[in-house]
């Protein structure tokens, strides 16, 4: 067997040409042009590369981008007041805060900051709260462009058994609940689950976000089950790879996602399509 792999830079590139269009037609209406603002903290270079393709993505759609570049000495005190005068502020329709953070800067204070309808990233407890009771207003990134992704390749989600492997805030818990809300009968593994290769070998579903490199192997899978790595590691040779062996996983699965070019480029696209939503709103 060998996989049918899911392209998400086709998918993202489909996407962003949406709301492109959108956009453009909201400026044909009269109405503002929708505001997206990014905070990033310090000078990770991981960060400042997304934060970076991010910016680039606001301006390839039409979205206005405000940037707040801060030195990694600022205090809590001073980004909350920040996040307060983006909260306050018409133009801004969404707030996006890098993560992570510096070690003295309390994420999760941070994140309650942010008003609900502002925040982008899906983070904000009232946000995963309403996704829990099925109601979903602002979806966390990841796990909607993942959704975005089973939806374009026709994947029928009722009744599948699903795997997801990772039990984060980001990932892992609003993914599960995703796929609960599309049906499906979900188990979420994490550092202490026992008989992880059992449970993943059941799954029609298997999605992976530990920031293990390839960790999952093809042995580990039922034959024809769907794949979906958000993992991306960079490997000792300097090359980039996912939390499933996708050499392996390759000749096992029905679908799956490459790394890169899967879930990553979709999840910087749902993030327009939620700044679009907010200004919508």
């Amino acid at each position: 067997m060998s996989a049918r792999i899911i392209d998400g830079k086709a998918v993202a590139a489909q996407l962003r040409q949406q709301i492109k269009q959108q956009v453009e037609q909201r400026l044909a209406d009269g109405r503002p042009t929708p505001g997206l603002a990014v905070v990033l903290v310090g000078s990770d270079p991981a960060s400042q590369v997304y934060v970076s393709h991010k910016r680039k993505d606001c301006a390839e759609v039409g979205i206005r981008s405000f940037a707040h570049d801060l030195p990694s000495e600022t205090s809590e005190a001073e980004l909350l007041g920040l996040i307060d005068q983006l909260n306050a502020d018409p133009a801004v329709d969404g707030i996006l805060v890098q993560l992570p953070l510096p070690a003295h800067i309390d994420t999760n204070a941070v994140i309650e900051r942010i008003l609900p309808e502002k925040d982008v990233d899906g983070f904000h407890p009232y946000n995963l709260g309403r996704l829990a009771q099925r109601r979903p207003v602002l979806r966390p990134c990841t796990p909607r462009g993942v959704m975005i992704l089973l939806e374009k390749s026709g994947i029928e989600l009722a009744g599948l058994d699903a795997v997801v492997i990772g039990a984060s805030n980001i990932v892992g818990k609003p993914m599960a609940l995703e796929l609960l809300m599309a049906g499906c009968t979900v188990t979420v593994c994490h550092s202490r689950t026992r008989e992880l290769e059992a449970k993943v070998r059941a799954a029609d579903l298997v999605v992976v976000g530990v920031g293990r490199a390839e960790m999952v192997k093809g042995d580990w899978l039922k034959p024809g089950a769907v794949v979906i790595d958000v993992g991306i590691n960079r490997l000792d040779n300097g090359k980039l790879a996912g939390d499933v062996e996708f050499a392996s996983a390759s000749k096992v699965a029905g679908w799956l996602t490459p790394v890169p070019g899967g879930v990553g480029p979709m999840t910087r696209a749902t993030l327009l399509q939620n700044t679009l939503d907010t200004s919508e709103r």
